[in-house]
């Protein structure tokens, strides 16, 4: 996968390709909103291809495409790139901008606090 940035729209369809597992172009359309000409989307999908970040198979008459990163490996070299770019590298400060949003749940809270105590024994 190379670090070319995507595009919102690039971003928009690798998102309904996690969310599907597997679509075909015209599925890809009718899930974007707003959604471009089915040319376009195409096109768009070949862009994600030729950046590694998504590929296509022959299923019967037509294509089907589907992401190349499992999501888990996605999420987490986007939450790096996030850290880096907006809190100077600093895990801590990302943290702090989560807890200080306002938008966690006290489940949330309790979940993040038995990682952290959990990091803390294992000794990460």
């Amino acid at each position: 996968m190379t670090n070319d940035p995507l595009s919102r729209r690039e971003r928009q369809i690798l998102d309904i390709l996690y969310a599907k597992g597997v679509a075909s172009v015209a599925d890809v359309q009718e899930s974007l909103p707003d959604p471009p000409s089915y040319s376009a989307v195409r096109a768009l999908l070949r862009i994600l291809e030729e950046k590694g970040h998504a590929r296509h198979e022959a299923r019967g008459q037509r294509y089907v495409y589907l992401p190349m990163v499992p999501r888990e490996s996605a999420r987490n070299s986007a939450l790096s790139r996030i850290v880096t770019t907006f809190f100077d590298g600093s895990a801590a400060q990302a943290a702090a901008a989560l807890v200080d949003s306002g938008t966690l749940s006290d489940e949330d809270l309790n979940k993040l606090s038995s990682l952290i105590e959990r990091a803390r024994k294992e000794g990460r």
